[in-house]
């Protein structure tokens, strides 16, 4: 792979410089910061409004806790998080053919894989910090304001979001050496997206495939007995690498 280091090097510093680094590390600091805040509200919320349209009903809603804060960032990460995700990354491919930087780049001693795998890794590390810095703020904000109970398993749930969020990271660079079109990528994505949320009542998908991601993370935090981690987060580990292959793959096959 001639020119991947070069090529990274160039991917961070535009992570840094650009709108790169506000867009999804952004939302998950926002969520972070204000997940607790919701789940403290919320209860208080729908009492309120339950009382205003039922005169005469009293509904008792439990306060809220650690759980329900964890849960809330959980939540708000494994949807708007992700779609953010899979629209910001729709154009790693295709945006840099249209601009063309491709053209450029790939005229100077760097191959078409090593611009893929950068791609890869570069976005890697970046939902890494995103993810590390945003679960420590809701962390944060959940001590102060709850307890410091259930870190270990706040902290598997942010592993399990990560996975999944790397494995759409390869599936969107598949789709945008493919598609051509950062629209086209985006749409083809979030249709993968929900396509795996439907998934999820089908117990073998949930249980033995990344779809069971989707839900792992609320189950470890609940503490639901009988949970299948390992085949999840193993078969996204490897539909990952595959699917970065696959986009190297087809991309060195493509007239760019």
């Amino acid at each position: 792979m001639h020119g991947f280091a070069v090529f990274l090097g160039k991917e961070m510093t535009e992570i840094v410089r650009t709108w790169r680094l506000y867009v999804v590390p952004g939302i998950l600091v926002f969520f972070g910061l204000t997940s607790p805040l919701i789940a403290e509200v919320t209860p208080a919320l729908v009492s309120s409004m339950a009382g205003s349209e039922a005169q005469g009903i009293v509904i008792e809603i439990p306060p809220a806790t650690t759980v329900d804060a964890y849960l809330q960032f959980n939540n708000n990460a494994m949807q708007i998080a992700l779609i953010a995700l899979i629209i910001a990354t729709a154009g790693a491919i295709a945006g840099e053919r249209r601009s063309g930087t491709a053209q450029l780049v790939l005229s100077k001693p760097v191959s078409r894989s090593a611009m893929v795998i950068a791609k890869a890794v570069s976005n890697w590390v970046l939902l890494a910090v995103a993810g590390g810095v945003g679960a420590a703020l809701c962390a944060g904000v959940t001590a102060i304001m709850f307890d410091t109970t259930l870190l270990p398993e706040f902290a598997a749930m942010v592993g399990v979001w990560y996975a999944l969020a790397s494995l759409l990271v390869a599936l969107m660079l598949l789709f945008s050496v493919l598609l051509k079109s950062q629209a086209g990528a985006a749409g083809a994505g979030i249709a993968v997206f929900f396509a795996m949320s439907i998934l999820t009542i089908w117990d073998v998908a949930r249980d033995y495939s990344p779809v069971g991601l989707l839900g792992l993370g609320d189950r470890i935090v609940l503490g639901q007995p009988d949970l299948s981690i390992a085949w999840p987060v193993a078969t996204s580990i490897a539909a990952a690498l595959v699917l970065v292959g696959l986009a190297a793959l087809a991309f060195k096959r493509q007239e760019v």
